[in-house]
């Protein structure tokens, strides 16, 4: 039985966390270095950085913080935004980034993902996507969500496999931060798309909803959050005892 990830995300915007956070004895507590060293410590099984504004702001990711953070930790880092040619996946890759998330640039150039994994392995290669509902159909957002690109969500999600993709990030505005549980109905009509792992993403808000994710798609393959593991509403560790206790494998 496959072990079911538990994936703290940090949103980082001018070198800072920007979900905020409460943690005691964290000497920075929007500090992204010290934040991933607490998730590596504390049951984390992997940690995502995005640079949430570097696509909108068409500049290059923050590498000296990717640096320190990569450094710092002792679990799979996957590393996105900005993120638009193969020098750019090289780039991060030397930072000590795990596997590389792509998301506008492979909308703005669908080429990118088959010739990353071909230069890296597919392994390497995250396609995450926002998806939104417009109309009844799932479509695919662009620039941090802001742009709606009319491309049908699930087609996109199966070239993007076809082309190389390891692993999808599934990124549900609708259920964003409402913290009223993640989005089955979509996650279901991605999961049974690919055979590639799937990661929910969006709109956790309890211990609840992770057991409900994993009852719902047994075969999903990790859960992410943000702001529930920052705010420390919801501790990792408790959280995969729950999971356990309710028959999920996951790493204690």
């Amino acid at each position: 039985m496959i072990t079911k990830r538990i994936i703290p995300c940090l949103d980082v915007r001018n070198g800072r966390v920007v979900k905020g956070v409460n943690f005691e004895g964290l000497a920075d507590v929007s500090s992204p270095v010290e934040l991933g060293r607490y998730y590596s410590e504390n049951g984390a099984d992997e940690l995502v950085f995005y640079d949430i504004t570097a696509s909108f702001e068409e500049r290059q990711l923050f590498t000296d913080i990717l640096r320190e953070v990569a450094s710092t930790i002792f679990i799979p880092l996957t590393v996105g935004g900005g993120i638009n040619t193969l020098e750019d996946f090289d780039r991060v890759l030397k930072c000590g980034a795990d596997k590389v998330s792509v998301n506008s640039g492979a909308i703005r150039n669908p080429e990118l993902i088959a010739e990353a994994a071909k230069r890296y392995g597919d392994q390497c290669v995250v396609l995450s996507v926002d998806i939104k509902r417009v109309d009844g159909s799932f479509h695919v957002f662009a620039k941090g969500g802001r742009e709606d690109t009319g491309l049908d969500a699930i087609e996109w999600i199966k070239r993007g496999e076809a082309s190389g993709a390891g692993e999808i990030v599934v990124n549900s505005i609708d259920t964003d931060g409402v913290k009223q549980g993640f989005d089955i109905e979509m996650l279901k009509a991605v999961n049974e798309a690919v055979s590639v792992p799937v990661i929910a993403s969006g709109g956790a808000g309890s211990i609840e909803d992770f057991i409900a994710l994993f009852r719902e798609i047994p075969s999903i393959d990790a859960g992410l959050a943000a702001s529930i593991f920052h705010f420390g509403e919801v501790a990792i560790r408790d959280l995969k005892a729950a999971l356990a206790a309710d028959g999920v494998n996951v790493r204690l």
